[in-house]
């Protein structure tokens, strides 16, 4: 099946928990925000430690690979597991510079200074240590050395999935599946697995699996989710815990071939480009209901009008390149070349966007008439959007 090629990728969430100080769960922390614009104090809880006590915390993970047989083909996540694990996703890096960032079509341009002074740090622990201004101090929310697990193999009924390209041209084939068919399978996972632990990070890898909606396979393409759910019975858990019983967060995330989308208009959307950007959305709403005033971007129309505290969708398709990457770094079947040896982050809208707050004070000095105002995205100026260098804006 060939699906619309113009089309940007997509992210959703799926369940939501509340959780009280009792709660078994991942380490977290609560924090409140003013928003001056409508006058509402917002309160969040994010992965972690409080960032005002430049304290620690390191998150066990669980990588879960899962093979697909779709259509005659399989789609095997356990080939993609080494390229996850050396990248920045999991490696410490410097982010004081990126070499390529993403353009105002989305194909790739220029790099340049992106978080001074950042470095000896993964991925995600930039980006928080960013957010909240944190850089040089000792603050660190880091991923612990994660546990791979054996693979499990999924049949997909074909029903419930096609073999799909979005362009015959570049020759990239993926599986395009049923969300709905699939997140049930993944919470059957998450209750039957013995090793999965609320207090964990549960991450389940695919490769170049894409999900539809509305059981309409041209719906395409969901490249990732996360969620938080209640687990009945477990440990000292109960079905009906009043908030305190155990609470899995987890999320789902597929390696993007190079050249399943199109390089010209969504140069970034590649490799762990859905796996930074479901890490970092884990991090900042790790039970899915950190809530926010309204925003609307044209950057991501696809979400709409939301009001949810989900930082990598206002800029999914947008970022930049980091770290050397050896896997799948040839042309495409077809002889298209679209990759350039490195991994694709996604750049992550940060707090005081969505708090119509002012920025934090980190110096941006790839342009003069923003420099040392702070950021509101981590790829700051290199961020080629306007509205990504003042506050959301309502709809």
């Amino acid at each position: 099946m060939v699906v619309d090629d113009s089309t940007q990728p997509q992210t959703i969430t799926i369940g939501g928990a509340p959780v009280l100080s009792t709660t078994r769960t991942v380490q977290h922390w609560f924090g409140q925000t003013l928003d001056p614009h409508n006058g509402v104090t917002y309160g969040y809880n994010m992965v972690g430690v409080d960032p005002s006590t430049n304290g620690s915390a390191t998150i066990p993970v669980d990588i879960i690979p899962l093979n697909f047989n779709v259509g005659g083909q399989s789609f095997i996540g356990s080939d993609v597991v080494p390229a996850i694990l050396a990248s920045p996703q999991f490696q410490n890096g410097d982010y004081s510079l990126t070499s390529a960032a993403s353009t105002v079509a989305g194909s790739k341009g220029p790099g340049g200074a992106l978080s001074a002074g950042n470095s000896g740090v993964q991925l995600e622990d930039a980006t928080m240590r960013a957010q909240f201004n944190k850089v040089g101090t000792g603050y660190h929310l880091i991923l612990g050395t994660p546990v791979v697990h054996d693979a499990i193999t999924i049949d997909v009924p074909s029903q419930h999935g096609v073999i799909a390209t979005r362009n015959p041209a570049r020759g990239v084939y993926f599986a395009d599946v049923d969300v709905t068919w699939f997140a049930a399978q993944l919470q059957n996972l998450n209750n039957s697995l013995g090793y999965v632990d609320p207090t964990h990070l549960p991450l389940y890898v695919t490769n170049s699996v894409m999900l539809y909606f509305g059981r309409n396979p041209a719906n395409c393409c969901i490249i990732g989710f996360h969620g938080a759910g209640i687990v009945p019975g477990r440990s000292t858990g109960s079905v009906h815990g009043n908030g305190n019983q155990p609470v899995q967060t987890y999320a789902w995330t597929s390696y993007i071939t190079p050249g399943t989308f199109n390089p010209a208009n969504s140069w970034a959307v590649q490799d762990i480009h859905a796996l930074s950007h479901e890490i970092s959305e884990w991090a900042d709403d790790p039970f899915v209901n950190n809530t926010v005033e309204p925003w609307l971007t044209p950057t991501a129309p696809q979400y709409g009008c939301t009001g949810v505290l989900e930082t990598g969708d206002p800029v999914v398709g947008i970022g930049f390149s980091k770290g050397a990457n050896t896997f799948e770094q040839g042309p495409t079947p077809t002889g298209v070349q679209v990759t350039d040896g490195t991994y694709h982050p996604e750049d992550e809208a940060l707090l005081p966007w969505f708090m119509r707050s002012s920025p934090n004070t980190i110096s941006q000095p790839t342009q003069a008439a923003s420099a040392n105002v702070g950021r509101y995205t981590f790829m700051g100026d290199l961020n080629p959007f306007p509205g990504f260098r003042a506050p959301a804006t309502g709809c």
